[in-house]
């Protein structure tokens, strides 16, 4: 997959996102990077921000949140592209959930992680 059509593999996995979670998010903005931190290689994206739950009511001002999908892990770990579309909207998924402070076990706990 090219960047260009990972990238819009991204946006489509937004789209899917119901419109009632996606306007509750909340200065954020999404990237697409080709490889994680050296030290984190199979690291499939990441939330970069202070989760809601986190934020007190003098929050604000701040640069936005980011959450970033790391495109040659994902890749390399998908054996075809619908396995590789599925495991983005996976990620999109995953990394918006630690916006609304939703931890990791909480996440693979209900089948997200």
């Amino acid at each position: 997959m090219t960047p260009a059509e990972f990238e819009e593999a991204v946006g489509d996995a937004l789209d899917l996102v119901p419109e009632a979670l996606m306007d509750q998010l909340e200065n954020v903005v999404f990237l697409v990077e080709e490889e994680p931190p050296a030290e984190d290689p199979d690291l499939l994206g990441v939330y970069d921000g202070v989760p809601l739950t986190e934020r007190a009511e003098s929050w604000g001002g701040t640069l936005p949140d980011r959450i970033t999908i790391f495109s040659g892990p994902l890749q390399r770990m998908c054996q075809d592209r619908e396995e590789l579309l599925d495991e983005i909207a996976v990620t999109v998924v995953h990394e918006i959930a630690h916006h609304f402070g939703i931890d990791d076990d909480t996440l693979h706990e209900l089948g997200w992680g």
